[in-house]
């Protein structure tokens, strides 16, 4: 997820060397050209857009590997890759579908739901998914940068009802260990604070993220830790996901997944279902199908509410009640997630 423009938040000290995240993150695919000629895929075959410098194309060559060659129909291609479809606006569809801006009462600190408050560390993602419902996002005027972080955590002293922070953005995993370690020491001294999840594609996209010194840095957490990936199909999970996912486990931490429901990438029950199995084989528990939050760009992805809770009722006909996510939309002023 990354707005017009992203947070960035500057590193402290220097590393000996580069980790190897960091190295496959700076060599990510940011040309659509590139893209295709990677997987034998003429231009003429899909409607891409002309890239603009508010959302551009970014994934990581790992992830790459993973689409199907030849085929531009590829559910992981479909995730990524900028079509025109993307400049129609149709009503109903806002750049701040969930208006995250009403529910901010200090830079980047999201306070809507009772007990738990969201972070949005940083505008940097390793991948630029095209139905991102935070893409134009103003990261600019949510900055969390270090300078803000005292006004962040005087607010959760000051809100002894909230017990769990989820860090978002972007994505929280961008931050380097350094980073994240000077964030969580200081929530680690708010009292009432018990709870740490963190929402990230990162282990999905680029699982080299998950290296020694992050799972040090969650082992040595006071706080508990829940994870939740976003993965929406199962062929983004492969051996080197499956491993960086075993490690995290390994680390203490709880892990679960949401997908999003994407017409045309999973849309299928079978699809689902298998996405569902391949997740608990990864050790991670379904959690959320969300319906698409409107965000302008992404009305191509949408599934009608009818076709979604045909696809729920078949899974469960076909999965055990843990492997079922929860099928939910996210409506501002609510209290909690609705399900459908």
């Amino acid at each position: 997820m990354i707005g017009k423009t992203p947070a960035i938040i500057p590193r402290t000290g220097k590393p000996e060397h580069t980790p190897a995240w960091q190295i496959e993150l700076a060599r990510a695919v940011r040309s659509g050209d590139e893209l295709l000629h990677l997987l034998d895929i003429e231009p003429d075959q899909l409607n891409i857009r002309p890239l603009t410098g508010d959302f551009p194309l970014r994934v990581p060559r790992g992830f790459v590997r993973r689409m199907g060659r030849g085929d531009p129909h590829d559910p992981l291609l479909l995730q990524v890759l900028p079509v025109h479809e993307e400049t129609e606006a149709p009503g109903g569809y806002h750049t701040d579908p969930l208006r995250e801006a009403d529910d901010m009462p200090v830079p980047g600190l999201l306070h809507k739901y009772h007990g738990r408050a969201l972070l949005t560390v940083t505008g940097a993602c390793a991948v630029h998914c095209r139905y991102c419902f935070r893409r134009h996002f103003s990261y600019t005027d949510a900055n969390p940068a270090q300078g803000q972080w005292t006004q962040v955590i005087d607010y959760l002293a000051a809100h002894a009802g909230i017990h769990e922070l989820i860090l978002s953005g972007g994505d929280p995993l961008s931050l380097t260990d350094d980073r994240l370690h000077q964030l969580t020491g200081r929530l680690e001294g708010v009292e009432h604070l018990h709870t740490l999840r963190l929402h990230t594609r990162m282990p999905v996209v680029l699982p080299e993220r998950i290296d020694t010194g992050l799972l040090d840095w969650l082992a040595g957490l006071s706080l508990r830790t829940v994870v939740v990936v976003h993965c929406n199909h199962p062929n983004e999970i492969d051996d080197s996901v499956t491993r960086a996912m075993q490690r995290l486990a390994q680390a203490g931490v709880t892990l679960l997944n949401q997908s999003v429901l994407l017409r045309g990438v999973n849309d299928d029950a079978g699809t689902l279902a298998r996405l569902s199995e391949r997740l608990f084989a990864a050790g991670i528990l379904p959690y959320y199908l969300h319906q698409l939050d409107r965000v302008q760009g992404a009305a191509h992805f949408e599934v009608d509410d009818a076709r979604a809770r045909e696809l729920l009722c078949a899974l469960r006909c076909r999965l055990p009640g843990y492997l079922v996510p929860r099928l939910v939309r996210e409506v501002p002023g609510e209290c909690s997630k609705l399900p459908l």
